[in-house]
């Protein structure tokens, strides 16, 4: 199995970043960290092995990019405002950097995002607020909706609220699409989510799978025993729903 590792300063966010790719060729997905994670946790935590029948077979390519959520919505000592900004950055970050790379590298023309935890956040965000660029999302124990306190998880903006937050929360602006020509690119999505019924997370995950069977976006909402938020559920998940 072909594995590269990259780095490079990247102007948008005035940093180095890292990333590693597996594979070389086949459906580009893009994979998310869980919570201030790192680019290689994927792999160390043996998620990238649940892939390896397919990569090999060169059906799909793994982008395994690095996080910047503790310069970010995890930024506690930042304004509010200045955590979503920076967030905005980590977007065009992937998309006029990781994502053109990609396609040098890889010229398959679908695209598609996958997280674990906050990671399903980054994956169903960008993906419903770009559906024209994407063919399906994988978002395993996610949590679409960061200005709530749900149970240890607490609100990532401590009460403020703005349009740039609105339009970041899946949650909030999928539920509020009204113009055809927004909505039907997200019909367009393989849409998979997965919850544990113990999770904490679970009734947020049912509030927007039910958001979205309103919009008449089909997707498929599996909730599994436990509360199946942890590295050993999540390669169960790949095989499953991969």
């Amino acid at each position: 199995m072909r594995r590269d590792y990259h780095r490079w300063y990247s102007p948008h966010l005035n940093r180095d970043m890292e990333l590693l790719v597996f594979g070389h060729g086949g459906e580009r997905m893009l994979v998310f960290p869980t919570r201030c994670g790192r680019f290689f946790d994927y792999e160390n935590w043996g998620l990238v092995d649940c892939w390896r029948q397919r990569i090999e077979a060169g059906e799909v390519q793994l982008w395994c990019v690095d996080s910047v959520d503790a310069e970010s919505v995890y930024c506690a000592w930042a304004k509010p405002e200045q955590r979503i900004h920076r967030h905005l950055a980590y977007e065009r970050y992937f998309f006029d950097e990781v994502i053109p790379f990609s396609k040098v590298d890889n010229s398959d023309q679908r695209l598609s995002a996958h997280g674990c935890s906050l990671g399903a956040w980054h994956a169903m965000n960008v993906a419903c607020r770009h559906p024209e660029r994407f063919t399906r999302i994988l978002a395993f124990s996610g949590r679409f909706d960061l200005t709530r306190t749900i149970a240890h998880y607490r609100d990532l903006f401590d009460g403020h609220y703005d349009q740039d937050i609105y339009f970041n929360m899946p949650s909030h602006y999928v539920p509020g699409l009204t113009a055809e020509y927004l909505l039907n690119p997200l019909r367009n999505l393989a849409i998979t989510m997965t919850s544990g019924e113990l999770d904490p997370l679970v009734d947020n995950n049912r509030d927007y799978s039910a958001s979205l069977h309103r919009q008449g976006v089909y997707h498929r909402l599996h909730v599994w025993r436990d509360d199946a938020h942890r590295p050993k559920w999540w390669r169960k998940m790949i095989q499953e729903y991969a």
